[in-house]
C-alpha cells in the first residue's frame, strides 16, 4: 500500500487524504522542494517538507531497505540555486557558482566531522551522506524521538532538576566534544532537542557556522532566546561561549516552562525572570550556573564545559569561598586585623563574605520577578494555556502573533476584538511587577513574532497587579545565615556589607543599609546587611 506523504502511515491509495493524520495526498510539494515520493539513493523516501533554513532543508523520510522512519536534509542554500516545481536536480547559475561550491564544501566539511564523532549518544545519528541532484544529503534517525517542547509539556510545563540533570549533562560532553575537533553547533535550543523512547536527550539541528551567524553568504537562522548576542552581530566569531550560552537557555527553559527574552531585547534589560516558586525550588548552585551562562557578555560567562560542569555541580569554586569564609570566620580580631594591614585594600576581611553573598544570595534574589505560571480565566472558566515550542526560526516571512506586553488590557483587547484569526484570555489573578504599570501586559503566549500557522490563535496575557510591597522584617543581632535565608523567603535580593562593631557580635547583623525593620518596599528589590566584624582590634586594648 502507498504511504502518506504526512505520517508516512499506509494509505488505501497514493491520493487519498490520511485518516490518522488528515494529510492530502493528491497536492504538490511546492518549488524548490523536492516532489512528494521522490527515491534518493536508491532507496530514501522524500515526504512532506518539514523546516528549512539558509542552508539546508530537512524532509519527513522513509527507508524502504528496514521500513524505518528517516529524516532527509538536503544541502538548498536559498538565494544560490534555482529548481522548478516537479525537478530534482539543482541549477546554479555561473555567477552563483563561486558562492554555491564553497557553501557546500562547508557544508559537507562540518557533517564529516560531526559523523566521525565516535560517541554520538546525545545526538540524533547521521546514517548516511551522498551527493545526487548536484547538491548534497544527510540521512539522519526519526524514530520515536519526542520533541523536547512535547516532553516538557507532558511532565508538567517545567522539569525538577534531579530530572533534568541527567538528561543535560550528556549535552555538555557533546558540545565538549565538537569543540575538541573545531566546529560547534551554535543552536542548542528547545527546537533542536529530542527525548528518546528510553529516557535520553538527543541533539538535533547541525547546521555549519555559515548558518549560525550574521554577515555569512548563507541567510542566517537564529533562535529567539537561545541564541547568544555575538550571533546577531556581522561576522563576530563564535566559541565555545556561545553554545554555552544557547545550552544555558535551553536549560532555564527546562527548569521554568519558559525561554528567556532574546538577546537583542536582553541588550536593553538584562535581567532573567523567573517566579519565586521556581527559584525556592531550584539548588542555589544549579540558579548561579543558569545566571553565570547567559551573562550577555562574552567575558563574564562561563567560557568552557568543565568550569559548567562543575557550576552545575556543587561548584568547586563555590566550595572553595565556602571553606575560605570557614577559615576567616575561626581567626581571632588580631589575626584578621594582621591579615587586613598586609592586603592593599583596607576592607579586603569582608570580601570574601561578600563575594559568598552575592554568588549564593544575591544569584537567587536577581531572578525574583514575577513569571509565575500562567492561569487563563475566560468567561469564568479556568485554561491552562498550551505549552507551545518556544523557538522561533527568524527567517518565517508569514503572519506572527503581535507584541502586547506592555500595553494596557483596553487597548489589547481592542485590537484583538478587530481581528477574527486572535482571540483573548486572560490570567486569573494576574501578577505582581515592578516594572509594568498595574493594568499592562506582563507576559504573553504564544510569545511575539511566533509564526502563526493556523488560521486562528489564542492569546493569553498575564495582566500587573503593580509592585508588590513587603514589610522588612525586624533582623538586628541575628546571624547572616538566618537572616538571608528569611529576607530571600520574603523574594528580596540579599547583599551585604562588613564593619567592626563593639556592640554587635561578630557575624551578627548590625541592621539595614539605608532602610529600618518595618518599611515596606518592593519584593525583588536589593537590600543591603550590615554584618559586624566584632569589635576593632584597638578596642581591645
Amino acid at each position: 500500500m502507498p504511504l502518506c506523504m504526512g505520517c508516512l502511515n499506509e494509505i488505501p491509495r497514493s491520493d487519498a487524504v490520511c485518516s490518522v493524520c488528515g494529510f492530502d495526498n493528491a497536492g504538490k510539494q511546492s518549488a524548490p522542494f523536492l516532489p512528494y515520493g521522490t527515491v534518493l539513493g536508491g532507496k530514501y523516501v522524500v515526504a512532506k517538507n518539514l523546516d528549512t533554513n539558509g542552508e539546508s532543508t530537512r524532509y519527513l523520510g522513509y527507508n524502504n531497505d528496514n521500513g524505518k522512519v528517516i529524516t532527509v536534509r538536503e544541502f538548498l542554500p536559498m538565494g544560490l540555486f534555482d529548481r522548478n516545481e516537479g525537478e530534482k536536480k539543482l541549477f546554479v547559475s555561473p555567477t552563483d557558482k563561486p558562492k554555491f561550491s564553497q557553501a557546500m564544501a562547508d557544508f559537507m566539511s562540518f557533517y564529516e566531522t560531526v559523523e566521525a564523532i565516535t560517541d554520538k549518544s546525545a545526538m540524533v545519528d547521521i546514517l548516511d551522506m551522498f551527493s545526487e541532484n548536484n547538491t548534497v544529503y544527510v540521512i539522519e534517525e526519526s524514530d520515536d524521538l519526542i520533541p523536547f517542547a512535547q516532553y516538557v509539556e507532558k511532565n508538567g510545563g517545567h522539569l525538577e532538576w534531579d530530572a533534568a540533570r541527567p538528561l543535560f549533562m550528556p549535552i555538555i560532553t557533546l558540545l565538549e566534544t565538537l569543540h575538541k575537533n573545531n566546529v560547534g553547533h551554535y543552536a542548542v535550543s528547545p527546537s533542536n532537542l529530542f527525548v528518546t523512547s528510553t529516557g535520553k536527550l538527543k541533539l538535533a539541528g547541525f547546521s555549519s557556522e555559515n548558518e549560525r551567524k550574521r554577515g555569512t553568504i548563507l541567510k542566517s537562522q537564529l533562535y529567539s532566546g537561545c541564541s547568544a548576542p555575538e550571533q546577531y552581530r556581522q561576522n563576530e566569531s563564535l566559541n565555545s561561549a556561545t553554545d554555552i550560552y544557547g545550552f544555558t537557555a535551553t536549560l532555564f527553559f527546562a527548569l521554568t516552562g519558559n525561554l528567556p527574552a532574546s538577546a537583542k531585547d536582553r541588550e536593553k534589560d538584562a535581567r532573567l525572570l523567573i517566579s519565586t516558586n521556581t527559584v525556592k525550588r531550584l539548588p542555589p548552585h544549579v540558579v548561579t550556573a543558569l545566571a553565570n551562562g547567559l551573562q550577555m557578555k562574552r567575558d563574564n560567562r562561563i567560557s568552557n564545559f568543565d568550569e559548567l560542569r562543575a557550576q552545575l555541580s556543587v561548584a568547586s569554586t563555590v566550595q572553595a569561598i565556602q571553606d575560605e569564609i570557614s577559615r576567616t570566620a575561626s581567626m581571632t580580631p588580631v589575626q584578621r586585623e594582621e591579615e587586613r594591614k598586609s592586603k592593599v585594600n583596607p576592607t579586603a576581611v569582608g570580601i570574601v563574605a561578600t563575594v559568598v553573598a552575592l554568588l549564593i544570595l544575591g544569584a537567587v534574589g536577581l531572578w525574583w520577578l514575577s513569571l509565575n505560571p500562567l492561569v487563563g480565566l475566560f468567561e469564568e472558566s479556568v485554561t491552562t494555556p498550551p505549552t507551545q515550542a518556544p523557538t522561533i526560526a527568524e527567517d518565517w516571512t508569514g503572519p506572527v502573533v503581535p507584541d502586547y506586553v506592555g500595553k494596557t488590557y483596553q487597548e489589547v483587547s481592542k485590537a484583538i476584538e478587530a481581528d477574527p484569526s486572535l482571540s483573548l484570555k486572560i490570567s486569573a489573578d494576574g501578577e505582581f511587577s515592578d516594572t509594568v504599570p498595574e493594568g499592562n501586559v506582563i507576559s504573553q503566549t504564544p510569545q511575539p513574532g511566533t509564526p502563526m500557522t493556523s488560521g486562528n490563535a489564542v492569546i493569553y496575557v498575564v495582566l500587573s497587579k503593580g509592585p508588590q510591597l513587603t514589610e522588612l522584617p525586624d533582623v538586628t543581632g541575628k546571624s547572616l545565615t538566618s537572616a538571608a535565608e528569611k529576607l530571600s523567603d520574603l523574594g528580596f535580593v540579599v547583599l551585604q556589607e562588613v564593619e567592626y562593631d563593639s556592640t554587635v557580635g561578630e557575624d551578627k547583623v548590625i541592621g539595614y543599609k539605608d532602610h529600618t525593620a518595618g518599611d515596606k518596599i518592593e519584593s525583588g528589590s536589593e537590600i543591603t546587611l550590615i554584618v559586624s566584624l566584632g569589635p576593632y582590634p584597638d578596642d581591645e586594648y
